[in-house]
């Protein structure tokens, strides 16, 4: 197996749903390829938060201010909120 063949099996290798063939194939893999152990064990740690994490409701200020920052950060420019906090 291939690290690309692994990484199209990848959603199904976590949700369990793949032939015990295939498995043994994608074991295999992960015990030869240290790239994809490390994504796969990433990838748990980082379900694992998720998981046990607590959700906030943000109220509607927040939220904004959030959505504005995460806009300005992908186009490059200064959001208006944080210039007029500087």
């Amino acid at each position: 197996m291939t690290c690309t063949e692994f990484l199209a099996q990848m959603t199904d290798y976590f949700d369990g749903q793949v032939e015990p063939e295939l498995l043994s194939e994608i074991q295999s893999h992960l015990c030869e390829c240290h790239h994809c152990e490390v994504l796969v064990d990433t990838t748990r740690q980082t379900i694992r938060v998720y998981r046990n994490h607590e959700v906030y409701d943000l109220t509607e200020d927040v939220r904004e201010r959030t959505v504005q920052r995460i806009l300005a950060a992908c186009t490059g420019r200064k959001s208006i909120s944080a210039e007029g906090q500087r």
